[in-house]
């Protein structure tokens, strides 16, 4: 397993303990309690959620003040982008963007305060999300994904979006 700092304080990438590929295709170990404390990710995860999503979607920018999340793509392959959104934080409105496929098998863990927002680029994909709070909608913040401040350079101009994710704070 493997644990590295991006340029986000706060914000890592991992390969996960165990990735085992032979001539009927490969078995990955996505999460392992021991493992990820072992390395430093302390985080109680309570709740897991997928999105199944086609090429051209564009879902996020969200986040709230209380959830880490333990991000992957299962199938398929997306344009990630992570935002810190903590006006206390010396990086507040400072993102990064990285590539997330089951090719590559990297997950990004996500603390509280910060956004994020992916981008189809993959025919389909399954986008898993391992988070340590409930779902709550109410409680999360929006971010446009086009924010003329951030000025993301996403794959495409035209993504599929929601309403939500078409006008940031709703």
């Amino acid at each position: 397993m493997k644990v590295e700092e991006t340029a986000l304080s706060g914000v890592f990438l991992i390969s996960p303990p165990t990735v085992f590929k032979d001539s009927r295709g490969i078995n990955i170990e996505t999460y392992n309690l021991k493992e990820y404390k072992a390395a430093g990710i302390r985080c109680d995860f309570i709740h897991d959620a997928i999105s199944i999503s086609k090429k051209g979607v564009l879902r996020g920018l969200h986040g709230d003040g209380k959830t880490w999340k333990l991000i992957s793509c299962l199938f398929g392959e997306v344009f990630l982008v992570v935002v810190n959104w903590d006006e206390s934080s010396p990086q507040y409105k400072k993102w990064i963007s990285l590539t997330l496929s089951a090719e590559n098998n990297l997950q990004v863990l996500v603390p509280p305060h910060f956004g994020n927002g992916h981008y189809v680029l993959s025919d389909h994909c399954v986008f898993s999300y391992k988070q340590s709070a409930y779902y709550d909608r109410a409680g999360q913040f929006t971010i446009a994904w086009d924010n003329q401040d951030l000025a993301i350079p996403w794959p495409s101009k035209t993504p599929i979006t929601s309403l939500r994710d078409a006008n940031e704070g709703t």
